[in-house]
């Protein structure tokens, strides 16, 4: 299944941020345990595209890896070239869009506003991550889509495990996953692991009974 694909079949994104190599691993397993399955690595991390690499290597076939907080092309050239599968962006960078489009990987730019997303659109994006989706909560997604029913939306900040539901049923392909899900204050211990894994499992739980 090609990387889209399984973005949109699984819909939930975590995102790790903050975390060394080893403990990226550690909880990339116990999110993989819990049924995640797509990871978010920041580059605004220790080590980042090491990360990402290990990550690969490690899991394989099991997940699909990307790099997250991409704010220039160079940035996203060096994250591919370390085993990324798709680029997410906090903000609209015309020429990384076109990066990771010319390296085949899956775009995913962030934007706001109606105007930003559908340009964002018309660049080439695959899906554009709405940030910060607390804001304005799910019943954006569906006004979005009333008039522009071609975007592919994946809602980012402020996704719980009671709206993420929401998020999905007004048509976002998609979620990512931050705070809520992987804390980037908590310290990696295997209890924390267990509980990890718990809470991933809601959130499966919780799309899937939608």
């Amino acid at each position: 299944m090609n990387t889209l694909n399984w973005i949109e079949d699984r819909k939930l994104i975590a995102i790790l941020r903050g975390y060394n190599t080893a403990d990226s691993i550690a909880i990339a397993k116990a999110l993989h345990a819990g049924g995640i399955t797509t990871l978010e690595v920041t580059l605004n991390s220790p080590s980042p595209l090491q990360t990402i690499e290990k990550i690969s290597s490690e899991l394989g076939d099991e997940v699909k890896v990307g790099a997250g907080t991409v704010l220039d092309a160079e940035s996203a050239r060096l994250a591919i070239s370390a085993g990324a599968q798709f680029i997410l962006s906090p903000t609209f960078d015309r020429e990384t869009i076109k990066l990771t489009k010319r390296y085949g990987k899956v775009s995913i730019p962030g934007a706001f506003t109606p105007t930003e997303i559908l340009n964002a659109f018309e660049e080439g994006a695959d899906i554009i991550k709405v940030f910060p989706a607390s804001t304005l909560g799910p019943s954006y997604v569906k006004d979005l889509r009333g008039p522009l029913p071609q975007l592919k939306l994946l809602p980012t900040g402020g996704v719980t495990v009671e709206n993420v539901a929401s998020f999905v049923k007004n048509g976002a392909v998609g979620v990512g996953l931050g705070s809520s899900l992987v804390s980037s204050v908590e310290k990696v211990t295997d209890e924390y692991l267990n509980e990890l894994t718990k809470r991933a499992s809601a959130f499966v739980q919780a799309v899937n009974q939608q």
